[in-house]
């Protein structure tokens, strides 16, 4: 996550990490349904105004760091070296986001998650949304279109690499799995491959 550098910024930052962690510790305590807005927002000391400039909605409350997971995967293509190959690079950032997600502090808020159809529904829109995202950066570093099949498969790809490895029992080893299938399918079918092999 990038750290605000001005006094105003740092301040809404911390605003916005009080209301995910109220919103966190009431979720786990009492249940994603059983909390409304307003309770989170109480419950933080901010009004339910200021809790809709930070988060969208309620279920962007669970997915704080939607955003970052977002930006890490553009950067992922647009800041690796010269010469660097997109897939391995894609499967780096995908690994440490893994290792993150797959920690034991994390699992409360994936059972949470799991454990309510409105949570898994916005987590599905939120990799739809992910993986548009990413075939436009890679799109756009290979100089390929935009609606490039090659770059919206492995792109979508990429995130279910992620899905699949959050719910498997040995995370890191089914990244590595997807991602040699990736890398051969990239490899026969990818746009501009000389410029990535």
């Amino acid at each position: 996550m990038t750290v605000p550098t001005g006094r105003r910024e740092r301040k809404k930052a911390a605003t916005r990490q009080k209301i995910a962690d109220t919103a966190r510790a009431l979720f786990l305590e009492r249940g994603y349904d059983a909390v409304g807005i307003r309770e989170v927002a109480a419950e933080a000391d901010v009004a339910v105004t200021t809790l809709f400039s930070h988060f969208a909605s309620k279920e962007a409350l669970v997915f704080e760091l939607d955003e970052d997971f977002e930006q890490r995967l553009i950067l992922a293509v647009t800041g690796r070296a010269p010469g660097e190959p997109l897939i391995p690079a894609l499967q780096r950032e995908i690994q440490a986001m893994v290792r993150h997600c797959a920690a034991p502090e994390a699992a409360p808020i994936w059972q949470l998650v799991d454990g309510s159809p409105t949570l898994r529904q916005y987590e599905e829109s939120m990799r739809l949304r992910h993986a548009t995202a990413l075939a436009a950066a890679i799109a756009a570093d290979l100089g390929e279109p935009a609606a490039s099949t090659g770059c919206q498969a492995i792109a979508r790809f990429v995130i279910d690499a992620f899905s699949l490895a959050r719910e498997s029992a040995r995370p890191e080893a089914t990244v590595d799995e997807v991602f040699r299938m990736i890398e051969a399918a990239w490899a026969v079918t990818g746009p501009s491959r000389q410029e990535v092999s």
